[in-house]
């Protein structure tokens, strides 16, 4: 048991739920199952009793009594006593369809994507395939000398952690293959920090807007998130991130530990410079927090801007590097830089989650981290045109949009004219694309006016999922509650 959701909670959730696109009671069904299904309303928990909820919304009990039967209908509502149903996933049948033949409901992160949907809630490239094979052929070749092992290696083989550690040696932060714990993917690595850090109850500086499965991490491990905003595209001059407000809250909150995205920034792609990263080292020290950093987009400078790791400021800091933007997801191959006493530690939290990675993965990733940049001048050159492409389909087709030039990354973080971030998202799937709502990347149901769209999809697709933008935006623009939104939009913070 999970406990209950109140109506003021939920309310707030819900934001601008209701354009008129479609009925009431569809409308709210369709907002709370993508609340559900990208993690903002928790699983098993109880929706507010209808009366409640009627009441806190000003609608008719009809309309929530209608939403509530509907999303029991869908599976995202389990059948409780009186209205006090809780929240699930549906049970899937064989091939993408629901337990009646119906196709599947998939219009949000984390279920598989329909066939003619294209994907834009995640940022992720398909594999540099000729580069991924040829270093699995040789992982094949080596394996037969490690299988008279047990096969458990809690900190990795040592082939691969030689490897990485030169990466960082090379890049001027000297490092040996005992200050490396490899993990199963960036989430997997940040999972082990948390648990080794960070208790139930810590406090954990975050960017504000951040990676959205880092959020989720924090709040899973029962952490709670101390969000710093980001100042506005126009205010950030070049800095990008207001290190003043990071060190008054790292002063103020003292964290257990700060997450930050300082190489091109999920979502906004920025980099962070030298002079704030020697800043947020300083302030971190003087407050006792444990400075993380995810370096995970770090090789994708599309703009070859150039930067310090932030580990070369100070032997304290924790790096997660990942090959899973550079090279395949897939890999599922992620790693840990950080003091050899640390890397211990992280170990031995580790054995409570799983003994060990795949050895035949290990083998390949030592190979790919050894030729790191073999791919990536074709990659970067790919999207440097992907980036450009879409930068001008937003100005040409979206012109009250905002958009922030990244300097690296995968994606664009846009400013919407009004906030329609959810209701897009969830209208998304009927113009055949699938989008990530804003309020993924922040805390407490901010960033409604915010977008971000991924430029990992070539440029044909691409001019097809902004013409899907535009339309999706005509639809609920043509709702007379959402004119007057346009009109006189409602004072947000931005972030």
């Amino acid at each position: 048991m999970s406990g209950s959701l109140n109506p003021t909670t939920l309310a707030r959730l819900l934001g601008e739920w209701n354009p008129g696109a479609s009925p009431a009671y569809r409308e709210l069904a369709d907002v709370v199952r993508l609340l559900v299904l990208d993690g903002r309303v928790p699983l098993d928990v109880a929706l507010p009793s209808e009366r409640s909820l009627a009441a806190t919304l000003g609608i008719s009990r009809t309309t929530v009594t209608a939403s509530y039967a509907l999303l029991r209908d869908q599976g995202f509502l389990s059948s409780g006593q009186g209205s006090r149903g809780r929240t699930c996933i549906p049970h899937r049948g064989p091939r993408g369809t629901a337990p009646d033949g119906r196709s599947e409901l998939s219009g949000a992160p984390g279920l598989a994507i329909p066939d003619g949907l294209l994907d834009l809630a995640y940022a992720s490239l398909p594999a540099s395939g000729e580069v991924v094979h040829r270093a699995f052929a040789a992982a094949l070749t080596e394996l037969p000398a490690l299988l008279p092992g047990f096969g458990y290696d809690a900190l990795g083989i040592g082939p691969l952690r030689e490897a990485i550690a030169a990466r960082y040696t090379a890049a001027g932060v000297p490092t040996t293959a005992h200050q490396i714990l490899v993990t199963s993917g960036a989430q997997h690595a940040l999972n082990i920090i948390l648990r080794t850090l960070a208790g139930r109850s810590a406090k954990v500086l975050v960017e504000h807007p951040s990676y959205p499965n880092a959020l989720d991490a924090i709040r899973s491990a029962g952490c709670r998130p101390v969000p710093v905003a980001m100042p506005p595209a126009r205010q950030a001059g070049g800095a990008g991130w207001d290190i003043e407000a990071m060190e008054t809250a790292l002063r103020q909150q003292r964290p257990a530990m700060a997450y930050v995205v300082p190489d091109f920034h999920n979502p906004t792609g920025r980099l962070m410079p030298d002079a704030q990263r020697r800043q947020l080292v300083r302030a971190a020290a003087a407050s006792g927090t444990v400075l993380v950093v995810d370096e995970t987009m770090r090789e994708l400078n599309l703009d070859g801007a150039p930067s310090t790791p932030l580990a070369a400021f100070s032997p304290a800091v924790v790096s997660i590097g990942s090959l899973s933007k550079s090279h395949w997801a897939g890999l599922r191959t992620g790693w840990i830089r950080a003091g050899e006493p640390l890397i211990q530690r992280f170990a031995a939290a580790r054995t409570t989650m799983d003994l060990g990675g795949p050895i035949v993965e290990q083998l390949a990733a030592a190979h790919l981290v050894k030729d790191l940049t073999e791919p990536l001048p074709e990659r970067l050159a790919s999207l440097r045109t992907n980036r450009d492409t879409l930068l001008a389909l937003i100005a040409g087709n979206l012109p009250t949009w905002q958009t922030e030039r990244p300097g690296g990354g995968l994606s664009v973080w846009c400013r919407l004219p009004a906030p329609l971030s959810t209701a897009m998202t969830v209208i998304a799937p009927d113009f055949g694309i699938r989008l990530g709502a804003g309020p993924r990347f922040g805390v407490g149901g901010a960033f409604e006016h915010y977008l971000r769209v991924p430029f990992t999809l070539p440029p044909a697709q691409l001019e097809t999922a902004v013409q899907a933008l535009r339309s999706a935006q005509d639809r609920l623009e043509a709702s007379p509650r959402l004119r007057r939104d346009l009109t006189n939009p409602p004072a947000v913070a931005i972030a």
